[in-house]
């Protein structure tokens, strides 16, 4: 008969079971055939589509890469994108104006933006830049003085209004009368509750918009702004109607009309439509990360300190070590 075994401590065989490799399951993946066939066909499609373009000898590609690089194609290429700028500048600051304007208690500043939005909402972009050309035909000079009396200044039409300045303001202002109803739902997304706490700490009402509704509203502002300035973008296409013959679907239609190859300079304005507006779907991806932060549920973790869309601030009182990762951490069952 064998003598009685000593046995182990609890702790020594936690310590003998923890050094031992735990097995874990190996579970397969459900097959989907479906995804695979469906991958296959976009796949095989797609080949065919690359194919069909690449061996046409019609889009005459020599003549797209060399006009895609063409010194005319490539400054007018600068002037759409400061076309774009500039219009949305202008049609952000009228949008964010408007808007508190209709929030406003006086009467006469709500009728003014709503007549505002009302006409340029109302009427084509092309028709609203056309009259925009013509005003230097409609008033051939412009004066700044007291109305039915005096006039301060006097200037000649067309020593201001240039067909750049028509152009901006004319997509600006229109722009504007459209972002404007996007910033009103942007800040109508704001809780009440805050501005009312806001106003009991005793902050302005233009405190309060700058420092409280705004940067709240933007999570709800930015994607449909980011829609708008790629749209904007396209929209500079149609100032030929004031006349502007610098932006990039003036120069490459010019170019076709001089040299019959209508659909490689086609292309050319498209392939640098495209890389214009992946430029700024990029942006506009980062912008909507920075204020969203807080919405999304990406918040750091203890594995990882890095704390993507922390500012600087809450990332030193994380590194600082003085507060725990999660405050509920300790109640949460």
């Amino acid at each position: 008969m064998r003598p009685p075994q000593p046995t182990q401590p609890a702790s020594a065989a936690a310590a003998s079971g923890a050094d031992q490799s735990v097995q874990l399951n190996r579970p397969k993946p459900v097959p989907r055939p479906g995804t695979w066939i469906s991958a296959t066909i976009v796949a095989i499609l797609g080949a065919m589509l690359i194919h069909a373009l690449l061996t046409n000898e019609k889009f005459h590609w020599g003549t797209v890469w060399f006009f895609f690089r063409e010194v005319h194609v490539v400054r007018a290429v600068g002037w759409t994108l400061l076309l774009t700028f500039l219009a949305m500048l202008i049609g952000i600051v009228l949008a964010v104006t408007t808007a508190v304007m209709r929030q406003s208690s006086n009467p006469v500043l709500r009728g003014v933006s709503l007549a505002y939005l009302w006409f340029f909402r109302g009427t084509p972009i092309y028709t609203q830049l056309v009259f925009w050309g013509a005003l230097s035909a409609l008033y051939q000079y412009l004066s700044l003085g007291i109305p039915f009396g005096p006039e301060l200044i006097t200037f000649r039409t067309t020593a201001v209004f240039t067909p750049f300045v028509a152009a901006v303001l004319g997509l600006g202002i229109n722009e504007g009368a459209y972002l404007s109803e996007i910033v009103r739902s942007g800040l109508a997304s704001v809780d009440p509750g805050q501005t009312e706490a806001a106003g009991a700490l005793g902050m302005s009402r233009g405190q309060i918009l700058r420092r409280i509704v705004l940067p709240q509203a933007m999570r709800v502002i930015v994607p449909p702004t980011g829609n708008e300035t790629i749209s904007m973008l396209k929209t500079t296409s149609l100032v030929l109607a004031v006349p502007f013959t610098l932006d990039l679907t003036f120069v490459t239609n010019s170019y076709a009309s001089y040299t019959y190859q209508t659909i490689p300079l086609l292309i050319v304005a498209a392939l640098w439509y495209i890389i214009i507006t992946s430029i700024l779907m990029v942006g506009q991806h980062f912008i909507e990360r920075y204020y969203g932060r807080g919405f999304d549920g990406s918040a750091a973790t203890a594995g990882n300190r890095t704390g993507r869309g922390l500012s600087a601030r809450q990332q030193a009182i994380l590194d600082s070590h003085t507060t725990k990762d999660s405050p509920f951490l300790e109640v949460t069952p």
